[in-house]
């Protein structure tokens, strides 16, 4: 804080924020920016790359051919940015239920993503030219690796969010308490859906359906925890 004098002459204050909470708020920001950039660069290549159906097509198989580089970034570069908000969230969240435990696991999540851009999916669906139809015989180990890494980040983001609901929950603030718990079930649902091996649309669609609402809740908790770091500084 700081002190200035205005106009008429008194005395004000302004609002400066330490060089650690500035850096705390700018990790913070990558939990607004990590989801909206997942979602159109997946959209753009969905538009883009012949044979690749939405409604039929997981977003890894994207990882496979000539301009498959691109979805292995999407996947490197969003990972980065879920661990960058779950670091913001830790430094955000000094103490109180969720605040060790919350960030940890989200931070996996992050990591799976990039160890799944890593080792890319096997080619399924005739995705790209040329693969054959419906699932593969044998699984690579590229593809046992993909799918072992992708499944301890979805768990690990299912146990977040009620890590997470816990912390608002002992704060009595139950909007962002429920909503933590309906996406925990509503992707635990969906991932469960994709895991069981069903190709049906409707449990395609499902998913994104709650991938979507899970990048909206973690937007919404890094925006929390941003205003929450502004206004400890403000106090201060």
């Amino acid at each position: 804080m700081s002190e200035v004098v205005t106009a008429n002459g008194k005395t004000g204050r302004t609002q400066v924020c330490s060089p650690a909470d500035r850096i705390t708020r700018s990790l913070l920001g990558y939990g607004v920016v990590a989801g909206p950039f997942y979602v159109l660069v997946v959209l753009g290549q969905a538009m883009l790359r012949p044979g690749f159906d939405l409604t039929r097509d997981d977003a890894s198989l994207l990882a496979n051919g000539s301009f498959g580089w691109i979805q292995v970034a999407n996947f490197l570069l969003t990972g980065l940015m879920v661990v960058a908000c779950a670091e913001g969230l830790r430094r955000a969240w000094r103490d109180g239920k969720g605040s060790t435990w919350g960030p940890r696991l989200l931070a996996v999540f992050g990591l799976g993503m990039i160890v799944a851009g890593i080792f890319v999916a096997d080619p399924m669906n005739g995705f790209p030219a040329g693969a054959p139809a419906g699932r593969p015989e044998t699984i690579s180990v590229h593809g046992i690796l993909h799918i072992i890494s992708a499944g301890i980040g979805f768990l690990c983001l299912v146990a977040a969010c009620f890590g997470i609901a816990r912390r608002f929950a002992s704060q009595r603030r139950r909007d962002l308490a429920w909503f933590s718990r309906i996406t925990g079930v509503l992707f635990l649902a969906a991932f469960a859906g994709v895991a069981s091996g069903s190709g049906s649309a409707a449990v395609v669609i499902a998913f994104w359906g709650a991938l979507l609402v899970t990048w909206t809740w973690i937007a919404t908790i890094s925006i929390d925890a941003y205003r929450a770091t502004g206004a400890a500084a403000t106090a201060a």
